[in-house]
């Protein structure tokens, strides 16, 4: 099969199955090796963006999804009438953060960083599929551990958690002082 057909193979199999799917999963279901399959992805991927389509290849990790082209949307506002979006508390935030630096991570652990209970937090997280159970700690009470989604990714633009800030410019180190200036030696 030529590579311009097989890539249009992924396209239709993309278009159709309309959530995150990931590489293997596409593999199989065309016959196409894995590597294979990521490097078509690939050049899809690049073809959208070179020939300014009104699609995009959107990565999440190894998940692949179509999507509008964020250059359209004015046009796509004109038709559709955007739902309403509740933006996420302070709160939310904050646990959305804790999550995506320190996963896997239980409750009990967010409430230990934040200070306070975290309970309604972590169910607007879950509710908005930005966050997800992750498991069971084997410890006693067997707590959830919580990460974060490949919806995350897609809503904060990342292809990978590998991507979000540094955040070491935020910490000082424990030589630093308050002022971020080394210390002094005194001379005595």
């Amino acid at each position: 099969m030529e590579r311009e057909k097989q890539k249009a193979v992924l396209e239709a199999l993309l278009f159709a199955y309309s959530e995150p799917i990931n590489a293997p999963e596409l593999s199989k279901a065309t016959g196409f090796s894995l590597k294979e399959t990521r490097e078509l992805l690939s050049e899809l991927r690049a073809d959208y963006a070179f020939y300014h389509r009104g699609m995009i290849l959107l990565q999440m990790e190894d998940d692949y999804q179509l999507a509008t082209n964020p250059v359209y949307v004015t046009y796509l506002e004109k038709l559709i009438t955007p739902r309403s979006y509740k933006t996420l508390s302070q709160a939310s935030l904050e646990a959305l953060a804790i999550v995506a630096y320190k996963q896997p991570i239980t409750k009990a652990e967010i409430e230990d960083i934040r200070g306070v209970k975290c309970d309604q937090a972590i169910r607007t997280l879950l509710e908005k599929h930005l966050i997800e159970d992750k498991g069971r700690l084997e410890k006693i009470g067997r707590p959830i551990i919580y990460g974060t989604t490949s919806h995350f990714l897609k809503t904060f633009g990342f292809t990978s958690l590998s991507e979000l800030p540094d955040t070491s410019a935020f910490f000082q180190s424990d030589e630093q002082g308050a002022s971020g200036e080394e210390p002094q030696e005194s001379i005595d």
